[in-house]
């Protein structure tokens, strides 16, 4: 069986995985137990990422205000 991977780097990606998984379930191609833990999955991705951004504006942010100390 050939493995399927859904890309979820971006918010963008996360949300093209969600629509794929719903259109998945509609169509009956996916169980929705399954379709279940994929979203879960694509729910805890899109939390890193959003963290990730965050950790990155506030490093941005430490910088700036450590230069204009100076």
């Amino acid at each position: 069986m050939a493995r399927k991977r859904l890309k979820m780097e971006t918010p963008r990606e996360v949300r093209h995985a969600v629509t794929r998984v719903a259109n998945m379930v509609l169509n009956g191609e996916l169980d929705a137990k399954n379709a279940n833990a994929i979203l879960y999955a694509c729910n805890v991705v899109l939390g890193a990422i959003r963290t990730d951004e965050q950790q990155a504006r506030l490093d941005e942010l430490e910088k700036m205000a450590k230069g204009m100390k100076k």
